[in-house]
């Protein structure tokens, strides 16, 4: 067993005794996908507990440590933590409650451990993620020609950190949509709540050079030629929003 899910194991075991949880659910790649964990994976769970129990598993983190001691842990979200253990084990996890649950967007749960009592349903009862209503071929693309526009304009009045963030992450994002929408055909993992994720598992460099289109902080005007280029030859790019890029180019 790989020592995260080993991790979870225990930590569920111990929840078990405590009468206040109702469950242990692993997500991500603690989750129904669990056969791509490797050494870089972090450790992704939800806590279900009682509704009484909810703040003092949020307060205190004994129970995290029963399986072994935390070296660190921040709050970074109001109904959860990220904690790195003492032997490099780093997690992120979520407390709710049952009635919380339904209103929580994820999907690709695994039940670690549930109490008798609890909903058999639990893994299946988040909300999943959904498409916003311009999620479309001609959004993306225009957005990702505005991106480069934007951020050509703010290149040259010397603003370059904004500048590499609209052409080099803001339109990436775009075209990494553009891609999702056009060869759904690919087969890889998509994670429904970071597209980024796996986007080099999925195309090669010369369907998708990377490397060109995000060449670094000094390097804006070229990532942006390589991102048009791009652009041009994969879908119907508007020629006047092309010429006025190229202008200021």
């Amino acid at each position: 067993m790989h020592p995260m899910l080993r991790r979870l194991d225990d930590l569920a075991a111990h929840l078990a005794t405590r009468g206040d949880a109702l469950a242990v659910l692993g997500l991500g790649s603690a989750g129904l996908e669990h056969d791509r964990l490797d050494e870089h994976s972090d450790l992704d769970f939800f806590v279900i507990v009682e509704d009484d129990a909810k703040p003092r598993y949020l307060e205190s983190i004994d129970w995290l440590q029963a399986p072994c001691p935390v070296a660190y842990s921040f709050v970074n979200d109001r109904n959860g933590r990220k904690a790195l253990y003492a032997d490099g084990i780093f997690v992120e996890y979520a407390v709710f409650t049952l009635a919380e649950l339904p209103r929580i967007p994820f999907q690709g749960a695994r039940v670690v451990w549930r109490r008798d009592d609890a909903p058999a349903t639990l893994a299946a009862s988040g909300t999943p993620p959904t498409a916003p209503s311009d999620d479309t071929i001609e959004f993306h693309l225009n957005e990702a020609l505005t991106n480069l526009y934007v951020g050509l304009h703010r290149d040259l009045r010397g603003e370059r950190l904004t500048a590499s963030r609209f052409i080099q992450s803001f339109a990436i994002d775009r075209i990494i949509a553009l891609l999702r929408l056009t060869s759904p055909q690919t087969h890889h993992r998509r994670d429904p709540f970071e597209p980024t994720r796996r986007v080099e598992q999925a195309y090669t460099p010369a369907e998708l050079p990377l490397a060109e289109m995000i060449p670094g902080y000094e390097h804006n005007r070229q990532a942006a030629t390589t991102t048009l280029t791009w652009l041009e030859k994969h879908f119907p790019v508007d020629p006047v929003i092309a010429a006025a890029i190229r202008q200021l180019l």
